[in-house]
């Protein structure tokens, strides 16, 4: 069995883990948004940077990330709950970079399952996944991991309706991450947000538009 397509709950007992979940639950239930954001720190922590409060919060966002989530983490959470109240036009997805002990094609796996869960809540809505980042100043196996799952998932998607994927382009001309752009060769600055999301926000007009 594939552990990256397996609804699980991290850290069994993680009282924090659970008081967030529910915290985002609740959330749904009182808010009406048109944009969701479900994953792991790189979801999450974008509200820390005036991104969120100059381009999401105008679009009635929400989000969903909980730092240290894996696939098999974030399916669980689409299965309980966080989509049970809202019927976004869009949803974002970036999920994947901890699963760090699995294959390309699992980890592939669990982002298109959670893919199907998204659709089967939300038949109407249209799904942009975000590619999982490059990690680490110069290229290393992990970087390889996440090339080879997002050539997969971006192959896969071709044929799903109103599904995307969206690759980064965070790298310099000679494969090298700069600490302007990710400060701990991972998570995003202000500046990396904005080379990520720029494009995609292009995307988001015409969707909302429509």
């Amino acid at each position: 069995m594939n552990p990256c397509v397996v609804p699980t709950i991290p850290f069994d007992g993680d009282k924090e883990w659970k008081i967030q979940h529910k915290h985002y639950v609740a959330e749904a239930k009182a808010q009406d948004p048109n944009v969701i954001l479900i994953g792991a720190s790189i979801i999450q922590l974008i509200q820390c940077y005036p991104i969120w409060n100059d381009k999401f919060v105008p679009l009635k966002s929400l989000n969903f990330g909980i730092c240290g989530d894996r696939t098999q983490d974030v399916l669980w959470r689409v299965k309980n709950g966080i989509l049970d109240h809202i019927k976004p036009k869009v949803c974002i997805l970036n999920v994947g970079s901890n699963n760090v002990d699995n294959t390309p094609v699992q980890i592939s796996d669990g982002i298109l399952a959670i893919v199907d869960e998204i659709r089967s809540k939300l038949p109407d809505c249209y799904i942009i996944i975000i590619g999982i980042l490059p990690r680490g100043p110069y290229p290393n196996p992990l970087r390889t991991l996440g090339t080879q799952v997002n050539e997969i998932v971006s192959e896969k998607v071709k044929s799903i309706f109103k599904v995307e994927l969206f690759n980064t382009h965070l790298l310099q001309p000679d494969g090298t991450l700069s600490q302007e752009d990710a400060p701990d060769y991972l998570h995003p600055s202000e500046i990396g947000y904005r080379k990520i999301f720029n494009p995609i926000f292009e995307r988001l007009k015409r969707i909302l538009n429509n």
